[in-house]
């Protein structure tokens, strides 16, 4: 049986000592801001945004909500964000996807100021990534790294293979695998013969919102499993991406669903904010 990856006890630690860094911070007289743009009424960013608050609360970052109706423009998005931009007390700028599809959600991205970018989405954050330099690294490829570092899962010359390319997760999530000298294979919707690519991983990544998509025949024994998925079953029940019952028969290592990288997720976005507060407070800083 795989090793389970305890991603909501890592997370519950790494908050803790955001905490601790948050409350230093205070002291020096500088309170760390997170602010929310959500537009519309989508129910599961409801619970992302509601999560995002809880844990600011957690670690004393301060937390501020922008909700928007569904029919706002392009224009008074970007002017929302511009005066966040602007706001010297706000550290870190989130926007809540997905958007109405009137809006352009990666025009919005480009108007985020790169120094309050702290979901790591802007082309500039995306760019220092790819060459290797200091910046916010997407909260969720983020989380992933972290669990590899706690669990001393060394990707130097592994196989790694990811299951989706997607901006939020498969394409930065490469960038930090190739960071740690590993062997990179993004697999998507148009690969052919995906089982040949996954069954020889030493690690494979899943993410492309697809319940139970991953089967035992897809993994090879003793590969690390990371389940970025989050699905609905038929019967209403969270899961992931993995058909985790039975593959964790066969992989040495396992993220579960729920617990497993989204509390990640959300620390990693804790953690952002408080680099953003401290570069953004510091007179040498060159981020």
């Amino acid at each position: 049986m795989a090793t389970i990856i305890d991603g909501k006890g890592l997370a519950k630690k790494i908050k803790q000592n955001l905490k601790i860094e948050c409350d230093n911070l205070k002291k020096q007289g500088i309170q760390p801001k997170l602010a929310v743009i959500m537009v519309g009424e989508n129910q599961a960013s409801k619970v992302y945004v509601r999560n995002k608050s809880i844990s600011c609360n957690e670690v004393g970052i301060e937390y501020e909500e922008h909700l928007l109706d569904k029919d706002t423009t392009q224009e008074e998005l970007h002017s929302l964000i511009k005066r966040l931009n602007d706001t010297k007390e706000v550290n870190g700028i989130l926007l809540q996807s997905p958007l109405p599809e009137h809006l352009d959600i990666n025009r919005a991205f480009k108007a985020i100021s790169y120094r309050k970018d702290v979901d790591g989405f802007t082309p500039s954050s995306v760019g220092k990534l790819v060459m290797g330099g200091d910046t916010f690294i997407s909260c969720t490829p983020f989380g992933v790294m972290k669990m590899f570092e706690e669990y001393n899962i060394d990707l130097t010359g592994k196989d790694v293979v990811i299951i989706g390319r997607s901006n939020i997760v498969g394409k930065p999530l490469s960038q930090c695998c190739l960071a740690k000298n590993a062997t990179v294979t993004i697999c998507h919707s148009r690969t052919k013969d995906l089982k040949k690519h996954t069954k020889r991983a030493d690690i494979l990544i899943a993410a492309i919102g697809k319940a139970n998509f991953v089967t035992t025949d897809m993994v090879k024994d003793g590969a690390v499993v990371i389940d970025v998925g989050i699905n609905r079953n038929d019967e209403g029940k969270l899961v992931g991406d993995v058909d985790y019952e039975n593959v964790s028969k066969v992989a040495s290592y396992i993220t579960p669903v729920p617990g497993g990288v989204g509390p990640m997720t959300v620390a990693m976005l804790m953690n952002n904010v408080i680099k953003a507060a401290k570069e953004q407070n510091n007179e040498n800083s060159t981020f």
